[in-house]
């Protein structure tokens, strides 16, 4: 088996309305928006990237921009909630801060530890996890969200599927992940050093609906790799057991593969770098276009067509979640 998956490098989700995304993951939830680039695969639309200072691995929420997409409903087969990792107690100051913009919040716990439960502007469950790691994490000073109770990166992933035990095999005993609890029809596992970051939990759902990929559901979750070698001996473990992985696709910013894992979950493992200071400096990401070298000849076109995007300098009043 290849060395260890530190954990969680980057989640990516479906929006219908980019500027109100915008809105909401920088004006409620405090994150820094990281680069504004666009979809590889589908050009002329966006890719938006949102996180840390830096956008850490671990620490991107990422979209695309797709409002001709329908919306449907999540459900078997997807990553069906997105947990963040705050500091220890913070969900007071949270609690507070979503009140004041509207955001409709409840408390949850899982495994032992508390959290608060929303939605996003399209009807992505989203959690803040009062439990945090400093670890990695580049505050952005700027930011609406003081760093003391700014958020992390990500805690934990949630994948709804049909059945469980081809996705637990999977985790267990090709990616290495171990099993850390099981609290009725979620199985909880981690990997690397475990805990914010390094955690996934699965829930089997054998009558729910099966999830569509559409507006409001998240496309994949992406694993870190350290460099290139390490994500290599991943796809030839991964090949080796089974799994139609893609070739390396280099995405710039980080090279990537991509496949499925038995509940028909869209799995990526990314390399951690070279990141995304690579064509922007530090004070400013996200400030303009960014585009791959082999994009740049679409240039002039995508300035012209893509709608502009105004990122708020202050917390938003929550109207229109």
């Amino acid at each position: 088996m290849p060395a260890t998956i530190p954990g969680i490098h980057h989640v990516t989700a479906i929006t219908g309305d980019v500027q109100r995304c915008v809105d909401f993951y920088v004006g409620v939830l405090g994150l820094r928006f990281i680069k504004k680039s666009i979809n590889q695969d589908v050009p002329d639309t966006y890719h938006i990237y949102f996180g840390d200072y830096l956008g850490t691995p671990g620490s991107a929420m990422t979209f695309f921009g797709w409002p001709s997409w329908p919306e449907r409903r999540t459900g078997s087969g997807q990553v069906t909630t997105v947990s963040f990792a705050v500091p220890e107690g913070s969900l007071g100051f949270w609690s507070g801060r979503l009140d004041k913009l509207g955001v409709a919040a409840s408390r949850a716990k899982r495994f032992g530890t508390d959290s608060i439960v929303i939605t996003d502007p399209d009807g992505i469950e989203l959690e803040l996890v009062d439990r945090a790691s400093d670890d990695r994490f580049a505050p952005w000073r700027e930011g609406p969200v003081g760093a003391e109770h700014a958020i992390r990166g990500f805690h934990s992933v949630t994948l709804t599927v049909t059945e469980g035990a081809a996705t637990f095999d999977l985790l267990g005993r090709t990616m290495g992940f171990r099993k850390a609890g099981e609290e009725g029809n979620r199985t909880r596992f981690e990997t690397g050093a475990g805990g914010p970051n390094g955690t996934v939990d699965v829930v089997e759902s054998p009558n729910g609906p099966a999830g569509e990929e559409s507006i409001g559901t998240v496309h994949h979750v992406a694993w870190r790799a350290d460099g290139n070698a390490h994500q290599l001996a991943w796809r030839e473990a991964l090949v080796k057991v089974g799994r139609n992985v893609t070739p390396v696709i280099d995405r710039y910013y980080f090279k990537s593969i991509y496949f499925r894992e038995p509940g028909g979950v869209l799995y990526e493992i990314a390399t951690d770098g070279p990141g995304f200071t690579v064509d922007e400096a530090p004070e400013a990401l996200g400030s303009e276009l960014s585009l791959p070298p082999w994009f740049q000849v679409r240039r002039d076109r995508l300035d012209e067509t893509l709608p502009p995007i105004v990122v708020p300098t202050t917390a938003t009043t929550g109207a229109g979640h």
